[in-house]
């Protein structure tokens, strides 16, 4: 192939495998791999708050365990970059199948080796340092899943129907909840384990909580398994056939695109908000000790009514998805940035104890509500960021950009998010809280407003200068 015809852009209608059997493939492996991700990853941010403050961090107050342990949760949004650029590179340059099974085991094995830990009582300080490295590995291999995952199934998807298509890996979020909050919830049952009353010598805190994070490994080995049986996405194969796989995709990334990269992690930044305020915050103040100003309703049934509330996030995701393809991408995300707005303000009449109530006096009934609207605006804002940030980028550097977008709003909206809300709660109340998530809308809906709509982008379709920088001398 001559410099000249790598230079020019495919124009050839994107052509995909429209049989049942490879539909099917392609929607359980994009969003098998994810529900186990998130599975892992929900399973250690329940256990951070009502396990690891006990068994990691013991010597401190309450507030201060439950600050240190948040602490640890945040480190995997740091990783979370990291996985992007080192998954992303083999993305763009090996392919996406591959790529997809590494992430997953990369997760997966240190999801089991948390399970296994001893704890600070058994080898001291080296145990926190060592469930650090541990989530820092989690969050490496998050950060190479989400983006695999969104391309295996935006890239395989009908004309005017990638919003629809892309929503499955989006759906691993919810489903992996269900499954790691309902084992949780089990277990609890199972040992009668009551967190307002909790044992260092009861069986739940000796060994049972160890239960979910082991049981993962039966979970990746399906998920291999399925991946196993992929092709390569049809786009990316042709890119490959066209020679345009690039030396490094990380540098033209940001060379050319820059600005994408950036508008890209700010439009997602309001979802990373709400996420993890709706899954990982609100557990710790619904639960934790009302000497700290937060609401002290037992962990078992908040976590029953958290659960019934993820049905609507997963409901609206396809919803989403289906709407993003009617409206367009932009229109459609700028509503619902403007809800997620609205609903910030309105947690101090909501979650106030005050307003709410505290310990078995408190109005389950109002907190169902605050997650249900919490968890549908979830939904409608998470379903088409599978497709949006994707279509940001072309072929030979979408793994590595959408990748590093969404995990670069992970930090700004997600890592310091937990602990951020733990210490506004306590020193200044929750309607602080509330605000705070209005100002990560604000900026989403600032990103949203001066950027275009990405509908019509035909993925297949790659930018001369693009095309030109970077790409190896000899075509694969």
């Amino acid at each position: 192939m001559t410099k000249n015809n790598r230079m020019k852009p495919d124009k050839k209608p994107l052509r995909t495998d429209n049989s049942g059997a490879a539909r099917i493939r392609i929607v359980i492996a994009s969003m098998i791999g994810t529900t186990i991700e998130f599975y892992d990853f929900y399973i250690y941010a329940t256990a951070a708050v009502s396990v690891f403050p006990l068994l990691f961090f013991p010597k401190a107050d309450a507030g201060a365990a439950l600050l240190a342990s948040m602490a640890t949760f945040g480190v995997a949004f740091v990783a979370r970059p990291i996985g992007s650029v080192l998954f992303g590179h083999f993305g763009d340059r090996i392919g996406r199948k591959a790529t997809l099974v590494g992430s997953l085991l990369t997760m997966g094995i240190a999801t089991f080796l948390i399970g296994l830990l001893p704890t600070v009582m058994q080898i001291g300080l080296l145990a926190p340092a060592l469930l650090t490295i541990l989530r820092f590995c989690q969050g490496l291999g998050l950060g190479g899943e989400w983006s695999g995952a969104a391309l295996l199934a935006a890239e395989n998807a009908g004309e005017g129907k990638r919003a629809m298509a892309a929503m499955w890996p989006q759906l691993g979020a919810p489903f992996g909840f269900i499954l790691a909050n309902g084992f949780f919830l089990l277990l609890t049952m199972f040992f009668n384990y009551n967190s307002a009353e909790a044992r260092l010598q009861g069986d739940f805190l000796a060994w049972g909580w160890r239960i979910p994070f082991l049981a993962s490994v039966v979970m990746v080995a399906v998920g291999l398994y399925v991946r196993f049986k992929l092709d390569e996405t049809p786009v990316f194969a042709r890119a490959l056939a066209r020679g345009e796989k690039l030396k490094a995709p990380l540098v033209v990334v940001l060379r050319n695109h820059f600005k994408k990269l950036i508008q890209g992690a700010f439009i997602m930044l309001a979802t990373y908000g709400v996420f993890y305020l709706m899954t990982t915050w609100i557990l710790s103040y619904a639960i934790g000790s009302t000497q700290l100003g937060f609401l002290g309703i037992s962990y078992r049934g908040f976590l029953v009514l958290q659960i019934l509330s993820v049905l609507l996030f997963a409901g609206m995701i396809p919803v989403a998805g289906w709407l993003a393809d009617k409206y367009g991408r932009r229109s459609f995300l700028l509503w619902v940035t403007a809800a997620i707005i609205l609903f910030g303000v309105s947690f101090r009449f909501f979650l106030d104890p005050a307003v709410m109530g505290t310990g078995a006096g408190a109005n389950m009934g109002l907190m169902l509500l605050f997650l249900c609207i919490g968890m549908t605006l979830m939904g409608l804002s998470f379903g088409p960021m599978s497709a949006v940030l994707p279509e940001l980028f072309p072929t030979n550097v979408r793994y590595t950009g959408s990748g590093i977008s969404y995990n670069i709003s992970s930090i700004l909206g997600a890592a310091l998010t937990p602990f951020a809300a733990v210490w506004l709660a306590r020193y200044h109340g929750v309607g602080a809280v509330g605000l705070y998530l209005s100002a990560l809308g604000a900026l989403t809906f600032i990103a949203l407003w001066f950027s275009k709509e990405t509908k019509n982008t035909n993925l297949d379709m790659l930018e001369e200068r693009e095309a030109a920088v970077g790409i190896e001398t000899t075509s694969p």
